[in-house]
């Protein structure tokens, strides 16, 4: 099959990609419509939410309320419930926002290796995929991909071009915003670490003096570190460096994987991104560069995709939403495999958005099916906010949502369900889950709220036969709400 030059522009001419905006914003509208307003469509964001809720009230995450997710995620949730609209739509609007703008820059970053009008639609291909993989709204990735992209089009211009003089301010800026993209998540430190790397690499390369390569490495380290370090410093300040260091850097390695579902995860995920595979690998080689930065723009996207794919598989639990983060060095790949091209050669690029469409359709179709509606989730706080006579409110299984739709005091700081009772998280807590459940049943919390579905983690048993236990003795259950498919049982405290 023969290849099909097209040469491209210097990669120093990264012209703003306003132009696409409109189209961008449209798409991504019409792609997030089905989901818009849910307020249970994720049950991680419907917990961020919850958390900016009570910092909003004064409650200090890892202390009041307990997550391992770093600092800044919930600042960005607190932020929200200082919009002057609902916060589940306004949390949902600024993940659109964050998502056009991420993919402004794949066109941007995309015009070095790939003709305009395919750089244009390797944007589009990431706001076709973020909903294939749960990550359109508010999870993590969507907000700290931006400024990982933006560190990204730094590193890899910094890359590519040899004797740069701003080569250390380039680093310092693209680390800074590594440093922010940390405060939302921090697998971000692959990324990190690769641009780091590709950093150094340039910098050895134009030989720099060891003294000079070793204080650059580390002004660009601990750039990347600060915003980690502030929040770290104010919880020792305030009396609660424990918590945080439990709660933000040890808790990970207690938490256990259930293998099966855990591969069964990875299998679906890597065939839904076979036709990254196919128009990355195999799609030929469509452009001869002018100069030599444009083999290095290559380069560096295909180290980043490498450390992208290796952050997600580090962990092994491999939710869908994981893979945000690598879809953005994916579809910059892509780009050049979304051109026009000889007849026999545009399955490539037809594939790969004929089934992010299809996807971008489906998924949220059924999760909304799953989820529930903004109408299911108002029935069911209403007939939860009607039983609790000022009481608490204590969710052992369902969506954490209901104790900020019902404004209902939580009798733990481990309000997202899971925590207390799927048994992947037993020895992750810091404390006994067991201990802990103990303890919110001593202080008779007025409604209690059971699954009576089927439920995705493995439970932690301990856990649940005290429930039970409780619930026969001392609750009656005075109504069962469905939202969605899922089916859930209200108890109340018996008089």
């Amino acid at each position: 099959m023969s290849a099909i030059v097209r040469p491209l522009a210097a990669p120093t001419a990264f012209r703003p990609a306003i132009a696409s905006l409109p189209l961008y914003l449209l798409s991504a509208l019409a792609l997030r419509l089905l989901m818009l307003g849910k307020p249970a469509f994720q049950s991680d964001e419907q917990f961020y939410l919850l958390v900016g809720q009570r910092m909003a009230q004064g409650a200090l995450p890892y202390v009041d309320i307990w997550d391992r997710k770093p600092y800044g995620l919930f600042l960005i949730y607190r932020g929200f419930h200082a919009m002057p609209i609902d916060p589940v739509l306004g949390y949902q609007l600024a993940g659109l926002v964050f998502s056009v703008l991420t993919a402004i820059l794949i066109e941007r970053m995309a015009r070095a290796i790939a003709p305009p009008n395919a750089a244009r639609t390797a944007g589009l291909a990431y706001l076709l995929y973020q909903p294939v993989f749960n990550v359109a709204l508010g999870q993590s990735p969507v907000f700290y991909n931006l400024p990982m992209a933006m560190a990204a089009l730094l590193v890899l211009k910094a890359f590519a071009r040899g004797e740069d003089p701003a080569l250390f301010r380039r680093g310092l800026a693209a680390m800074a915003l590594i440093g922010l993209a940390l405060q939302s998540k921090y697998s971000a430190v692959f990324e990190g670490m690769g641009f780091g790397l590709m950093l150094l690499a340039r910098a050895c390369a134009d030989r720099w003096p060891l003294r000079r390569l070793a204080s650059s490495g580390l002004v660009w380290c601990l750039a990347a570190m600060t915003p980690t370090l502030i929040v770290w410093a104010g919880y020792a300040i305030t009396g609660h460096g424990d918590a945080f260091v439990q709660a933000n850097f040890l808790s990970i390695f207690g938490r256990t994987v259930d293998q099966a579902d855990a591969f069964t995860q990875l299998a679906k995920e890597c065939l839904a991104l076979i036709p990254f595979a196919l128009a990355i690998g195999l799609v030929p080689r469509r452009v001869t560069p002018v100069t030599g930065e444009h083999l290095g723009m290559l380069r560096g996207m295909r180290i980043w995709a490498l450390v992208a794919v290796l952050g997600f598989l580090a962990f092994g639990t491999w939710y869908d939403h994981y893979l945000g983060p690598v879809l953005v060095p994916l579809c910059v790949l892509a780009a050049p495999a979304l051109g026009r091209r000889a007849r026999g050669e545009r399955w490539y690029g037809r594939l790969l958005l004929g089934f992010g469409l299809l996807g971008a359709v489906v998924v949220p179709a059924l999760q909304v099916r799953e989820r529930g509606t903004a109408s299911d989730f108002a029935v069911a706080s209403a007939t939860v906010a009607r039983e609790l006579h000022g009481r608490c409110l204590y969710v052992y299984e369902g969506d954490s949502a209901l104790y900020r739709t019902t404004n209902a005091c939580i009798p733990t700081r481990f309000a997202y369900p899971s925590h207390l009772n799927a048994m992947n998280e037993a020895a992750a807590l810091g404390v006994d889950p067991a201990w802990e459940v103990r303890r919110i049943l001593a202080s008779r919390p007025r409604v209690i709220v059971m699954a009576e579905s089927s439920r995705p983690n493995l439970p932690n048993l301990a856990t649940r036969s005290l429930m039970k236990s409780a619930l026969a003795r001392s609750y009656e259950r005075y109504e069962g709400v469905t939202i969605g498919t899922r089916k859930f049982g209200l108890y109340r405290l018996k008089p």
